[in-house]
């Protein structure tokens, strides 16, 4: 039978409930359970697809399409293994299905409440992925901080299923924060107790409490939080500060989380966890032999977590090369013709990022002038490949105006266009290609040798396509299509022939890069920038 674990947060936000809750899974999975977890937001939003990346970090997309919430990145990187529409759930896609029951008769004509009508759709949500019979525990992260007004009815939600499912088959894990007072130097437990308080005025008594922390808690600092707060002393689990994110698994190994978990739960901790293959990778990413200077030309930079999955991407690209890769963001509206000698200086190699809209393209597109006259490595993703193709149709092909009929609707020479039959759809988000597709790849050409194989799948977030008209022209001038949808005939990459390392893909290479599998054309780009280093 399934075990459920719910994480719930208290005393501020960004406490980290996505990488605790991450960590706890890749313990239990090192020891051979099979683990899930799933995100509930309390926004109202559907989904975090049209949601701008400053409101709320990187929008993340799965395999079947799903556009969620950022931490869903985490999990897959973590557990390395994808994650689907069913592990991200909003409380507006929760309220939309029911008032789709209500309109058509469901409730048989009953006053539609919060309790139970939207209470008893988050339990069944909650309960979707454990009914599968494919795992053995459902980790459930809330999100949001215990005591906002749109949490409620997730809280009392797990309410309710602590009480259906009984104590041995469902847990809550508490994060919380102890903030360290410098004038007073001491610790403080005044917040967290605070916490759990409110907690306990929605009957839900936490099992656990992880503590988020700047400095060691002490034994009288535990004692106190585990008597004021009605939980075990071995449950009161310290998570202080880590240099790395990926640290946070055997900090909570040493804390005995996943002991406590197992416990609880009533589960065997006989096995022991098999983490030899995070601790190597932790080793090479701490001890690098060399490192490089990367440059990200995007719209969205002032925030990085609008580029997530790419700076963990370079961070697993960058141990496998046994490298340091430093990523220097920098506003591609900021660059332009006259600066952008200075503006790439002392980079190794340079990534354009994806994005939407106009803001910044000619910017991106003198960067990218730059590193292909320059022979610098160059990386595109998305929109980063559109731009590629805008600046080689304008500087190359002599298409002059050649732009994406996403900026202009009027150009001479639409060289990335919609598709026909996406021009009638107005509804956001209708026309989008969201999540794996098929590649094809050309033998002997760069992206064959990258990837060793000639059949891939990646997945994509995009509304336009490389005009294939023009196909033709661009091939015969040195720009090779090396990768093409099989079913389509749509491109998907791009490289240039005499150019170190030119490489652009139509799709988000970066959404699935892992530690266990960091992504081939990452960890050739990382590799082509040391080599353009060691040349200079």
């Amino acid at each position: 039978m399934t075990k459920y674990i719910f994480v719930t947060g208290g005393v501020t936000s960004s406490l980290g409930k996505g990488i605790i809750a991450a960590s706890l899974a890749k313990l239990l999975q090192a020891r051979g359970l099979k683990v899930t977890i799933q995100k509930f937001d309390p926004y109202i939003n559907i989904d975090p697809g049209t949601l701008n990346p400053y409101e709320h970090g990187e929008c993340y997309v799965t395999e079947d399409g799903a556009e969620t919430d950022l931490d869903l990145g985490h999990y897959e990187r973590f557990l390395n293994v994808p994650t689907s529409q069913a592990n991200n759930v909003t409380t507006g896609r929760i309220y939309s299905h029911v008032i789709e029951q209500e309109r058509a008769g469901a409730y048989l004509g009953k006053t539609v409440q919060v309790v139970p009508h939207i209470t008893d759709e988050i339990k069944r949500r909650m309960l979707l992925l454990g009914q599968s019979g494919e795992y053995d525990i459902v980790i459930t992260e809330l999100g949001g901080t215990v005591g906002d007004i749109e949490s409620l009815p997730f809280i009392e939600a797990v309410r309710q299923l602590r009480w259906e499912l009984g104590n041995n088959d469902s847990l809550v894990i508490h994060l919380t924060l102890v903030p360290y007072l410098a004038a007073a130097g001491e610790l403080k437990t005044k917040p967290t107790q605070h916490s759990v308080k409110t907690l306990l005025e929605y009957g839900v008594q936490p099992d656990i409490l992880v503590c988020r922390t700047e400095h060691k808690l002490n034994n009288d600092i535990r004692k106190k939080l585990a008597l004021f707060c009605n939980v075990n002393i071995n449950a009161v689990v310290e998570s202080i500060d880590a240099p790395t994110i990926y640290d946070v698994p055997l900090n909570m190994l040493r804390e005995q989380l996943d002991k406590t978990v197992l416990a609880k739960l009533k589960l065997s901790t006989k096995n022991e966890p098999d983490l030899e293959n995070w601790k190597s990778f932790l080793g090479k990413l701490k001890n690098p032999t060399d490192e490089v200077n990367i440059g990200l030309v995007g719209k969205y930079v002032e925030l990085p977590d609008a580029y997530k999955s790419i700076a963990e991407a370079f961070i697993h690209a960058g141990a496998t090369n046994e490298t340091k890769v430093k990523v220097k963001y920098i506003a591609a509206e900021s660059v332009n013709q006259e600066n952008v000698a200075e503006k790439l200086k002392g980079l190794d190699g340079v990534l354009v990022a994806p994005g939407f809209g106009e803001r910044g393209l000619e910017g991106k597109l003198e960067t990218i002038r730059f590193v292909r006259e320059n022979k610098v490595p160059f990386f595109g993703i998305c929109l980063g490949m559109q731009c590629s193709v805008i600046e080689f149709g304008r500087n190359v092909l002599g298409l002059k105006g050649a732009n994406s009929f996403e900026m202009d609707d009027k150009t001479p020479h639409p060289v990335i266009n919609l598709m026909e039959e996406q021009k009638t759809i107005k509804n956001m988000g209708g026309t989008m290609r969201l999540g794996a597709y098929d590649c094809e790849i050309k033998k002997g050409t760069k992206a064959f040798s990258i990837y060793g194989k000639s059949k891939i799948s990646e997945r994509h977030r995009h509304r336009y396509e490389f005009n294939n008209e023009y196909l033709k022209d661009y091939e015969k001038a040195g720009m090779i299509a090396s990768g093409i949808n099989p079913t389509t005939g749509l491109v998907e990459i791009v490289e240039l022939k005499d150019h170190p390392f030119f490489v652009a893909g139509q799709f988000h290479p970066e959404l699935k890069s892992t530690v266990v599998n960091p992504h081939p054309l990452f960890v050739s780009f990382v590799a082509a920038a040391l080599t353009h280093k060691k040349s200079k």
